[in-house]
């Protein structure tokens, strides 16, 4: 399997197909380690089996005692989140008419999703250095890992900046707490158990603040760029906004990998595997598989008004589903309406192929947006 990196580069989900073909009984061993089921039956098995879910989930990478501690977190936060949604889409509006005519995607979308969100995150009384740093931390190797040594180096000395601060910050949060949560870290402050030290309490904000924005910028450019790559006329667009976003979702899945090291020994497919052996399955390869999915290699939104649809698990499934899934499509079919509606909008230099950062990413783009003169009569 020697030069796989340069294959995932040159087209990641292309390779994993290759690798699916050439695996055995719906199992692949995967080049950079442990095993990927394929098989589509066994995966949904897999991802819903309670032994294979049992203990914590690893997004909170072992921050929280209890798997009972995660679960009233990642509740606390959807919640936060769900409330808040007048104040994003307020900012969205104003955000949007900030966009140039011309803009480059991704890193202009991840600026729109971030600067909407990014009173929720930090509330606008928060110390202006902290949300200097959240700034700082948008394309800094924070909520993206940086390509190169220099800018991962970089990167570094942020972080040495940005846990302590908002560690500072926990600790003034539990000393002056608030009366009804103002923000994310509100929220965290508020939900967390007192014995947690704040250094961890800042390093939960610091992966809300990435899983907040970083995903759902990611969709929204594959929407915008997909959308845009199949309507060139002039037309408005001939989708619902969240049609759009699940089938982007499914055809050019951001978690294109999702997977965990097995708590004890098990067998799955004929494979006996030991405990901490790291077992995945592929949203990606699901989502383009024939059982259920017509055409599945072809972008087609059409196919959410459609009553046969094959296995989709954008956000994981079983006990380990994103709590704020819901939400999370709320606010990236905002965004993509905020941005179509009422414009004429079209995408060159688009390339379906996606760049491994933090999961599949489109490569550059351009985006050309201009908002539509209206010609009723009485309308100028």
């Amino acid at each position: 399997m020697g030069g796989y990196k340069r294959r995932l580069r040159h087209d990641a989900f292309e390779y994993l197909e290759y690798l699916r073909d050439r695996g055995s009984n719906g199992m692949l061993r995967i080049p950079w380690g442990g095993w990927c089921v394929t098989d589509v039956t066994k995966a949904h098995s897999v991802l819903r089996d309670a032994e294979f879910n049992s203990g914590r989930s690893s997004f909170f990478s072992g921050m929280l005692p209890t798997r009972d501690a995660q679960i009233e977190v990642g509740r606390a936060v959807r919640n936060l989140l769900r409330s808040q949604l007048p104040k994003y889409r307020a900012a969205l509006v104003v955000e949007v008419s900030r966009l140039p005519a011309t803009s480059q995607w991704p890193a202009a979308g991840i600026d729109l999703m971030y600067r909407s969100m990014r009173d929720i995150l930090l509330h606008p009384e928060s110390p202006e250095h902290l949300r200097r740093l959240m700034d700082r931390g948008v394309h800094g190797g924070i909520m993206f890992q940086a390509p190169s040594t220099w800018q991962r180096i970089r990167a570094e000395f942020l972080r040495a900046k940005f846990n302590p601060a908002f560690t500072e910050e926990v600790g003034r949060r539990r000393k002056n707490p608030a009366d009804e949560p103002r923000d994310i870290l509100d929220t965290l402050v508020a939900t967390c158990s007192e014995s947690l030290p704040d250094e961890t309490v800042s390093a939960l904000f610091g992966t809300i603040y990435r899983s907040s924005v970083a995903p759902s910028s990611s969709t929204l450019a594959w929407s915008v760029l997909l959308a845009f790559m199949h309507h060139t006329s002039d037309s408005p667009l001939p989708w619902p906004a969240d049609w759009i976003v699940r089938e982007a979702m499914r055809h050019r899945p951001m978690v294109w990998m999702v997977g965990r090291a097995l708590p004890h020994a098990t067998e799955i497919n004929g494979v006996s595997f030991n405990a901490g052996d790291f077992v995945s399955a592929s949203p990606y390869l699901m989502h383009h598989a024939e059982q259920g999915w017509t055409n599945h290699d072809v972008f087609r939104p059409e196919r959410w008004g459609e009553p046969e649809r094959g296995p989709y698990i954008p956000f994981g499934a079983g006990p380990f589903t994103c709590s704020s899934a819901a939400v999370a499509m709320e606010l990236m079919t905002d965004a993509l309406t905020a941005l179509t509606d009422g414009a004429r909008v079209s995408v060159t230099g688009g390339d379906t192929r996606p760049v491994m950062i933090e999961g599949a990413v489109p490569r550059p783009f351009t985006l050309h947006r201009s908002v539509r003169q209206l010609h009723a009569a009485g309308k100028k």
